[in-house]
């Protein structure tokens, strides 16, 4: 036994020691197994089913496992919290890049079209915000990631920029995002044993999408992206993080757990596809298309990194940088020392009290 305990490799809890270590890692060693070994993920059956397409279905189970950790009481907190994600990382941020737009044309500044940049703010990554708020935040923070299910896409751009036929979005693509979490509300609701079974899941999910996810990144458009990509992701990242960290400070009133806002300082790996489409949509912006794919691309990788470290260092320096079954354990204990003080102070009160014989 003792020899088996000296061969193990404490890989799990080597990714725990990093901020945001369960969702980064998988996700960097995705890239590079795509990149570089694509071939490696196609020989098909379970292993091209489980390393390269299980992002959704196992990002569907996660919500599923949400859904059913919210109550009715419930609903109200996790929709307010959902509202203040999308107001402060899509509806603001992209607001003020049409305001930018305005002044300085479709060009941009410091050769970041308009077109890249919007792109890049106006959307947010909800399996890594599932990731890192299934480790340190609750039903109501996971249960925002309805949010990303309404900036995903190109949905938001197209609205913003004001081409023509913006305003025709599939609203069964929303629904369909939706549905898997109000089957786990209405599945936790009948059977309360379903949240305790269900618990587990962030933990066993998260590390295997990650992965399946970080295969869909091509390190070549990141390169490609250049300093240029690294710029859109290093104002988005800290610039949105922060703006969704004053929606949970002082809308959301989180206190200490607010730094959980800089995790949705991301962009989200779909963004890559939407350059392409609002070019083709309308063509003014066809001779950004290339460059914009590639620098939303940079920006994907570089704010997957850069976000739950900002979010972690946030958390950490205000103590927060803990799960809630941690807290709840630690308030337990702080609990059962007070209350064992007060009987020890109670015993020796009651033996001063005695009276001598």
């Amino acid at each position: 036994m003792a020899a088996g305990s000296r061969l193990s490799v404490p890989l799990y809890d080597g990714m725990n020691r990093i901020p945001g270590g369960l969702m980064l890692i998988p996700l960097i060693l995705g890239s590079i197994v795509g990149t570089f070994f694509a071939d490696a993920l196609a020989i098909g059956s379970f292993t091209t089913a489980l390393f390269q397409n299980s992002a959704l279905p196992l990002i569907a189970l996660l919500i599923f496992a949400t859904g059913t950790q919210v109550t009715a009481r419930t609903t109200g907190p996790v929709l307010a919290h959902a509202g203040v994600v999308l107001l402060t990382k899509s509806l603001i941020p992209a607001a003020l890049v049409i305001g930018i737009g305005l002044l300085v044309g479709l060009d941009g500044i410091l050769g970041v079209s308009i077109l890249a940049l919007l792109v890049a703010v106006d959307n947010s990554n909800g399996g890594l915000w599932l990731a890192f708020t299934g480790r340190y935040g609750d039903y109501r923070d996971r249960g925002a990631y309805i949010a990303s299910a309404v900036n995903d896409g190109p949905f938001l751009s197209l609205l913003f920029l004001g081409a023509s036929g913006l305003a025709d979005i599939p609203l069964l693509a929303l629904v369909g995002a939706v549905v898997p979490f109000v089957l786990g509300m209405i599945v936790g609701n009948l059977d309360p044993k379903w949240k305790n079974v269900l618990l587990p899941v962030p933990a066993i999910v998260i590390p295997f999408f990650a992965f399946a996810l970080g295969t869909g990144i091509n390190l070549g458009n990141v390169v490609a992206g250049g300093a240029q990509g690294l710029i859109v992701g290093l104002i988005v990242a800290p610039f949105t993080g922060f703006l969704v960290y004053l929606g949970y400070r002082f809308l959301l009133r989180r206190g200490r757990k607010s730094g959980l806002g800089f995790a949705a300082g991301t962009t989200a790996g779909n963004a890559i596809a939407t350059p392409a489409i609002v070019g083709a949509i309308d063509e003014r912006f066809a001779p950004y298309v290339e460059v914009a794919t590639a620098q939303v691309a940079a920006s994907v990788l570089v704010t997957a990194i850069l976000a739950p470290l900002i979010a972690s260092l946030v958390l950490k320096r205000n103590g927060a940088l803990t799960s809630p079954e941690e807290e709840q354990s630690a308030e337990a204990d702080d609990h059962s020392i007070v209350r064992g003080g007060a009987e020890r102070r109670a015993d020796g009160a009651a033996a001063h009290d005695e009276p001598k014989l």
